[in-house]
């Protein structure tokens, strides 16, 4: 009986050894567990945290390269793609600031929350901050010195609106002079002909009683308008001419065509017309 109650508490013993082992164990499973959730959740904080700074970095990348696009573009304002260029990398800048100030606020508000110590990440957020500022400040100069550029493309566009409108009217008085003087010089070198049987002269009171244009009264219409300048053959269309107004010999010929016709060869047209600048000729 002695050795049964020993062996008894013996075993008794073992048992609650083993049961006191199995409860370390599990206690020490489920804090490595925990453990484990923290680094986990850690780890996700933190790489939201650097995903986040790594969208901001990349952003003030982008805008300095479209800051860069905008001044080589800048250099030909004159040309109407350039202008568009300007204005489409102005707009992506304007976006892509306002994104980068948001992100920096929402870091702000991860750091904040978080359980990191994380003084570290603190002082790049504000440097990133600072360039955004600096960045910002860029931006606001280059916009009014686009602003200012486009007031001295709009100024120049108005004064070649008004040479160009000045021109206009510059080359229509030209015009309107040429032709003034145009018609003068046709004036001046103007002169009348007229060919016609004797009694066809008679009826338009060119000849009246042997005389030739002795008044005004004789029928200008019934004379053909020439310019002495280009017109120094005159057909009469005749094998019978005479001339009959006044011209000086030596200004002039009386020459037949290869059909025995009269036609007038004037040598010296400053000569033959300075007498007068009717031409009278009589045909049969």
């Amino acid at each position: 009986m002695k050795k049964f109650g020993f062996i008894t508490v013996v075993t008794l013993l073992l048992a609650s050894c083993g049961q006191n082992k199995q409860m370390s164990e599990s206690a020490i499973e489920q804090e490595r567990d925990s453990l484990q959730r923290i680094i986990n959740e850690k780890d996700v904080e933190l790489n939201d945290i650097m995903s986040t700074f790594d969208e901001v970095q990349e952003g003030i990348r982008r805008i300095n390269e479209a800051e860069g696009r905008v001044t080589v573009a800048d250099a030909s304002p004159e040309s109407a793609s350039n202008k568009e260029v300007i204005r489409e990398n102005m707009q992506f800048i304007r976006e892509a600031m306002q994104q980068n100030k948001d992100m920096i606020a929402q870091l702000k508000e991860k750091l904040r929350n978080s359980t990191f110590n994380a003084e570290k990440l603190k002082k790049t957020v504000e440097n990133l901050q600072a360039q955004i500022e600096t960045q910002g400040a860029r931006i606001q100069e280059l916009e009014a010195a686009l602003a200012e550029k486009d007031a001295q493309l709009a100024a120049q566009g108005e004064q070649i609106n008004t040479l160009n409108e000045n021109v206009n009217t510059l080359t229509e008085d030209n015009k309107q002079k040429a032709a003034t003087v145009a018609t003068q010089e046709k004036q001046l070198n103007a002169a009348w002909f007229v060919f016609g049987t004797k009694a066809e002269l008679k009826e338009q009171k060119i000849l009246q009683s042997g005389d030739v244009l002795r008044d005004g009264n004789f029928n200008k219409d019934y004379f053909t308008q020439i310019d002495i300048r280009y017109d120094k053959v005159i057909k009469f269309y005749s094998k019978s001419a005479n001339i009959l107004s006044n011209h000086p010999s030596g200004s002039y010929q009386m020459v037949k065509d290869s059909k025995g016709l009269y036609e007038l060869h004037i040598s010296d047209p400053t000569k033959f017309w300075s007498t007068g600048r009717y031409l009278v000729v009589q045909v049969k």
